[in-house]
């Protein structure tokens, strides 16, 4: 089999973008696909339109030295990387494959004997076989592993990403990545493909397999971190400062229980553990109980301010309420199935006060909020009747625990005394 010159990326955003970038940084010539004009406009101009620490002077370089470039549509390479969306659909969290069948349909024209395809979306078990099976009758002229097997003329595999936002770049080469090959020649062709940057471990498996195994990753955080918002819960229910319980707690050598939240966001964790739940209902119930649990954690901080509210009101005044930060986590700009952007979204439509959001990260709200303004995070400190704290953002630990009502869900404002007895 040849060496692989030259790549295809199928979604230029959290994950495509950075993995096109890295593939370029190392001479491969990479094609960037994305289906908005507007994305593919400003990577041409060596631009980037997502927030990632050391992204823009990687893009910029490879896009001057012409290894990279983007197009709405896709070109004929030896290896392509499926890096789209996979949401799920209505209450009952079905899997949404949507992107992934366009991008396979978008990929097939192109197709040649040889070639590679791994699908790096995270995705329920199944899905780089139903690709594949989307290739096959998109291009009957050429064998694919499903019906071909070993010698199908084009290899097909899995490789979940595994990466921290914020820390992308550094991790997409040091972490190890599980490779799932729907035969073993797929997924050797695979580590060919991953070994051009990556410095970790690459570990083969078969596809299944591997889709399972980010879906398992993701669900053992979200237990965990729906072990805490519980705990939290019933801490608020019994008078205990959660936080001070938990540190407690964690001077055990055994026990190491995560910090409790608002809820869980971002387009894995969130997400993910409904993947499993969707094909094993029966079997999946922890895993269902700890989504449910983060899921609710929003309406129990909203029934929390609604409380403040009233208590504000009682005193004739109509309250003045800041929300400190919308992004899923601590320092990044990434919204995406954001609890903190769930809660402002439910205040912002309260008719009963006035609400400002403080997110250092961004330079304009979402349209979804309306007219509601954005404030500097000293103005709103100053000013606010009542402090919401949804996200630990570096900008907000210096300011201390303002004046008024300050519910905390990550217990960066706790007071003084408290962390000093600790």
């Amino acid at each position: 089999m040849h060496p692989i010159k030259n790549v295809c990326v199928v979604g230029l955003g959290y994950i495509g973008l950075p993995t096109a970038a890295v593939f370029a940084s190392r001479g491969i010539d990479v094609l960037g696909v994305d289906i908005n004009p507007s994305t593919v406009d400003t990577i041409n101009r060596g631009d980037v339109h997502i927030i990632e620490p050391a992204l823009d002077a990687i893009v910029r370089d490879v896009v001057t030295r012409g290894k990279l470039r983007a197009s709405l549509q896709p070109e004929g390479a030896d290896a392509f990387v499926i890096a789209v969306p996979t949401p799920f659909k209505g209450e009952d969290h079905e899997p949404d494959l949507t992107y992934i069948e366009s991008a396979a349909n978008a990929v097939a024209p192109v197709l040649k004997k040889g070639d590679l395809i791994v699908l790096e979306s995270t995705s329920p078990v199944g899905a780089t076989e139903q690709m594949a099976e989307w290739l096959a009758a998109a291009r009957p002229d050429l064998s694919f592993p499903q019906g071909a097997g070993v010698e199908a003329d084009i290899r097909v595999a899995h490789c979940p990403e595994r990466v921290l936002p914020g820390k992308v770049i550094q991790e997409l080469v040091e972490n190890d990545r599980v490779v799932g090959g729907m035969t073993p020649p797929c997924a050797q062709r695979a580590v060919e493909l991953y070994r051009i940057f990556v410095e970790g471990d690459c570990i083969i498996t078969d596809a299944r397999t591997a889709e399972m195994a980010k879906l398992c990753e993701n669900s053992f955080r979200d237990v965990n971190i729906a072990f805490a918002n519980e705990i939290s819960l019933i801490c608020d229910r019994l008078g205990i400062d959660v936080w001070e319980l938990i540190s407690l707690a964690n001077r055990h050598p055994r026990v190491n229980i995560l910090s409790p939240g608002p809820g869980v966001g971002g387009h894995c964790i969130a997400v993910d553990p409904w993947f499993i739940v969707s094909s094993a209902r029966e079997q999946a119930r922890l895993i269902r109980t700890a989504r449910e649990v983060n899921d609710g954690k929003p309406e129990w901080v909203l029934a929390r301010v609604g409380e403040a509210i009233e208590q504000v009101r009682q005193e004739g005044r109509v309250p003045r309420v800041a929300a400190y930060g919308l992004a899923f986590k601590a320092d990044i700009d990434d919204l995406r199935e954001s609890p903190a952007l769930k809660i402002v979204t439910a205040l912002a439509k309260r008719t009963d006060c006035t609400l400002v959001a403080v997110e250092p990260n961004i330079d304009a709200l979402p349209a979804s909020l309306g007219a509601l303004e954005l404030s500097a995070p000293d103005e709103a400190h100053r000013s606010a009747d009542i402090h919401l704290l949804l996200v630990d953002h570096r900008a907000f630990r210096s300011l201390g625990r303002p004046a008024g009502i300050v519910i905390d869900t990550r217990g960066l404002w706790r007071d003084r005394e408290a962390s000093a007895a600790e």
